[in-house]
C-alpha cells in the first residue's frame, strides 16, 4: 500500500512544512532571498503551521 495513503493528516501537514522550510533554505543558499526575508518567511510559516 502507498505510504502516503496511510499517513495521518498531521504527518502530511508536517511533511508539507518541512518541504517548505527546505525550499526557503534553497532560496537563501542561492541568493534568491536575503537572510531577513528567510527569517521572516520561516517565522511566519512556523507560526501559521502551529509549530511555534
Amino acid at each position: 500500500m502507498d505510504e502516503e495513503l496511510i499517513r495521518t493528516p498531521e504527518q502530511r501537514r508536517r511533511d508539507l512544512y518541512e518541504r517548505q522550510v527546505e525550499m526557503l533554505k534553497l532560496f537563501l543558499e542561492r541568493g534568491a532571498i536575503s537572510q531577513e526575508q528567510y527569517d521572516k518567511s520561516y517565522g511566519d510559516l512556523t507560526e501559521k503551521m502551529g509549530y511555534k
